[in-house]
């Protein structure tokens, strides 16, 4: 698995994790899922994720995303 991999599949876990908790404990964990939403919009940009630097920290080899 490589840095990019590992991001994609952090992020949908994050997302539907923020989702199942919203609809069964409280709404307000719907805005786990929108502060990943907006990290990922602005990773898109600047090209700066921490997931992806703690996850190239971790040893796993770099994508075509995050170098």
């Amino acid at each position: 698995m490589n840095v990019d991999r590992a991001v994609f599949a952090f992020a949908g876990i994050v997302v539907l994790t923020g989702l199942a908790l919203a609809i069964w404990v409280h709404p307000y964990w719907a805005l786990l899922p929108a502060f990943a939403g907006l990290n990922m919009f602005q990773a898109a940009f600047t090209g700066f994720c921490p997931a992806a630097m703690a996850f190239k920290r971790l040893g796993l080899k770099p994508g075509a995303a995050f170098k």
